[in-house]
């Protein structure tokens, strides 16, 4: 393939019977679906347990298509009614795929951006990552020259995550993502040994990890978030990228990438326009006393070793931001079929990276995923 167009980070809406359909026998009756309750909403069970923030806001999971205003109004719009075809049939994908002039795309989940707020349980953890990944292996082998599953990889049991990993790249997952919320860790900072094995098998299996925002019924930034009729909402979405931004720069400051020279690492749905200030930030403050980090390289130079940060289409800075890190760094997502995506990704990203060469366009494009992912070129 050549001058690939590569979408680092679009979705799937998950089937509402997956985990009925693909959990092992003895989880099937702690299975993730969806119920209506006695009020007519539809609710999200996770083991057994509402996540009561999305009742009857299902809808608003994918909802590329439904006026935002509407997907937003509780009982509204069903998580059927959310679902565009292209988020969970794979020939419907390729068609949007063909339209909207995407070559490729690296797919993440939905619903699995937020059943690990509630589940503490490491095995059933595990199990329902399991079956999320089995399912989209068999769903992007229709056209596996086109479509790339992204492994789903909780970490409250490092052991189990290592033994999920090894077996999804046998199923033909390129690459891990991992929920940045502390809680979903037990707590654990990934610089905790704990995960070391995790991070060498990352490394050895050649599959980059990543970061993605999730959801959560109360996050880091809830007692300065404002009610709902005061903004609330607004805020709550923009401060999403504040997990990614935190999991990253502790990846990057804590020495692991020192320690695991090999591990790659891919930062996403956090905009990009901010890592040029933060890159030069986080030099600045090394510079001061280098020897008391666990690193002997600035932060950026691991940064330019080993990361890649994807630009959102709408962004405006994205070329100057390429051109101060790197155009090698750079690559870009579209969301699809998320209720903040759009279409005509493709387009609005190319507007706003005029001014680069035909060169450095190509990178970001979709040549530095070829390169930091090792897809087919």
């Amino acid at each position: 393939m050549t001058h690939a167009i590569v979408d680092v980070d679009g979705h799937v809406l998950e089937p509402a019977d997956l985990w009925q359909s693909y959990l092992e026998p003895r989880f099937r009756e702690r299975a993730i679906r969806i119920e209506t309750d006695a009020a007519g909403l539809e609710v999200l069970l996770i083991d057994g347990k509402p996540f009561e923030m999305l009742r009857g806001l299902l809808g608003s999971l994918g909802g590329i298509h439904l006026p935002g205003e509407e997907a937003l109004v509780p009982g509204r719009h069903s998580y059927a009614d959310g679902c565009p075809p292209g988020g969970y049939d794979a020939q419907a994908r390729l068609s949007v795929m063909d339209d909207e002039q995407v070559d490729v795309s690296l797919l993440y989940p939905t619903i699995g951006l937020i059943w690990e707020d509630i589940v503490r349980d490491a095995e059933l953890s595990i199990a329902y990552a399991r079956a999320y990944n089995r399912w989209l292996a068999d769903w992007c082998r229709t056209a596996p020259e086109r479509l790339y599953p992204i492994a789903h990889l909780p970490l409250l049991d490092p052991e189990l995550a290592v033994a999920e990993a090894e077996r999804a790249r046998k199923d033909g997952c390129v690459g891990i993502y991992l929920s940045p919320d502390l809680d979903a860790r037990g707590g654990r900072p990934l610089h905790d040994p704990g995960f070391d094995r995790l991070w060498a098998a990352a490394q050895d299996l050649d599959m980059p990890i990543a970061f993605h925002v999730v959801v959560r019924q109360r996050p880091i930034f809830a007692d300065w978030e404002p009610a709902l009729e005061s903004g609330g909402r607004l805020f709550y979405h923009a401060f999403l990228a504040i997990d990614v931004m935190a999991a990253f720069t502790q990846m990057l400051t804590s020495g692991v990438f020192e320690r695991f020279p090999r591990l790659r690492c891919a930062v996403l749905e956090a905009g990009s326009n901010w890592i040029s200030s933060w890159l030069d930030r986080l030099d600045h403050k090394y510079e001061v006393a280098p020897g008391v980090y666990p690193m002997k390289l600035k932060p950026s130079d691991y940064f330019r070793r080993q990361c890649v940060i994807s630009a959102d289409p709408d962004e405006t800075m994205t070329a100057d931001v390429a051109r101060h890190i790197g155009t090698e760094y750079c690559v870009w997502a579209s969301d699809y079929p998320h209720i903040d995506a759009s279409l005509g990704a493709v387009a609005e990203l190319r507007e706003n990276l005029a001014g680069l060469d035909e060169r450095e366009e190509r990178l970001v494009l979709g040549e530095n995923a070829q390169r930091f992912y090792g897809l087919a070129s």
